[in-house]
């Protein structure tokens, strides 16, 4: 029952919907997605009367139920892995914040697997949460095939692709970092350049391994890899534990900078000076970077750029924009004090 024998709406049991204000006002459920939504055309004495209603059921509009005049939800959904590391984390938050300064809200569903069903089950939840749009922030290599194999029918971007989403595809272009890191050290005249890579199945690490051996292979240099590390400072100190003896490199180009510090940390506990006996640069210019010691030099990526491009491409295609404009953020060498021309 609905109306008591005074004339007043009585609440249901539950939390009142849509359907409980339109039979308590008299109307129809679209008459009150009207009134939520402000539209011009309805009579006074109609809209007082579903507010009434409203209020005596304490409902309180819901964002799916604004969306059923406009077919707008004004949100933006973001899948993201669940392990986010620094540069992932970085443009989440510029997802955010140029979401909110154009009238959008985000909605993130954490992958805590990288199987069929996880991605499906975190991709369902946001599409029942009425999202317009979708942004991608899931590097690994197997994330993104289970979703190039999905039907993806609205606007969305990936960061990263492994080929068939090239044209939803944004990215930082990690092929040119790491040719610009490799070469860095070239140019100092190192000649023997280890490459510390991160771990298979993350478009990231094959990217810049792909960039090192490109630009080692355009100076006629053997190029010289190390067993992959996984991310971690931990993985980079070991494995620079394990290349010391019989050192026979003079600088190492890690595939990120907390890998990185793992290296130097190595190093030095083995008695070896950074630069004096062996560079280091690394990948990413983590805000920590600038205060290793020494200081590392760095291949910067624009996160925040990405995460404003990614919203920008979104509203674009909201917008009826044909596809994505096809040039990554550009990466930049940051020179501090962990490279040096080699001894001798």
């Amino acid at each position: 029952m609905t109306e008591s024998n005074s004339g007043e709406a009585v609440r249901p049991d539950r939390a009142a919907n849509i359907r409980d204000v339109a039979r308590a006002a008299g109307v129809s459920h679209q008459t009150v997605s009207r009134v939520i939504n402000g539209h011009p055309s309805l009579r006074e004495e109609t809209r007082q009367r579903v507010e009434r209603a409203m209020e005596q059921l304490a409902f309180r509009p819901n964002r799916a139920a604004r969306t059923l005049v406009t077919s707008r939800s004004r949100i933006l959904g973001v899948l993201v892995s669940h392990r986010l590391e620094y540069g992932p984390a970085a443009s989440l938050q510029a997802i955010e914040e140029a979401a909110a300064a154009a009238g959008y809200s985000v909605d993130i569903a954490n992958l805590e697997r990288t199987d069929h069903a996880s991605i499906t089950a975190a991709l369902d939840r946001l599409m029942d949460h009425a999202v317009e749009g979708l942004v991608i922030l899931a590097p690994q290599s197997r994330s993104l095939k289970v979703i190039e194999d999905l039907a993806i029918r609205l606007p969305f971007v990936t960061v990263h692709s492994t080929g068939r989403f090239s044209d939803h595809r944004l990215s930082v272009d990690q092929l040119a970092g790491a040719r610009l890191a490799t070469r860095h050290l070239l140019e100092l005249g190192h000649r023997r350049v280890l490459h510390l890579a991160g771990p298979e199945g993350w478009v990231e690490s094959a990217a810049r391994l792909q960039g090192y051996r490109e630009e080692m292979a355009a100076w006629q240099v053997e190029p010289l890899q190390a067993p992959e590390g996984d991310w971690t400072a931990e993985s980079g100190y070991r494995v620079g534990r394990s290349l010391i003896e019989g050192r026979g490199f003079s600088a190492v180009f890690s595939s990120n900078d907390q890998m990185a510090l793992g290296i130097i940390h190595a190093l030095v506990e083995a008695g070896l000076t950074v630069p004096g006996d062996v560079s280091v640069v690394g990948f990413d210019d983590t805000p920590e970077s600038a205060h290793y010691l020494p200081p590392l030099t760095t291949v910067r990526q624009d996160f925040p750029e990405l995460g404003r491009r990614c919203v920008a491409a979104l509203l674009g295609m909201l917008g009826g924009a044909p596809a994505l404009p096809q040039s990554d953020v550009a990466p930049e060498l940051v020179v501090r004090r962990s490279t040096a021309a080699p001894p001798g």
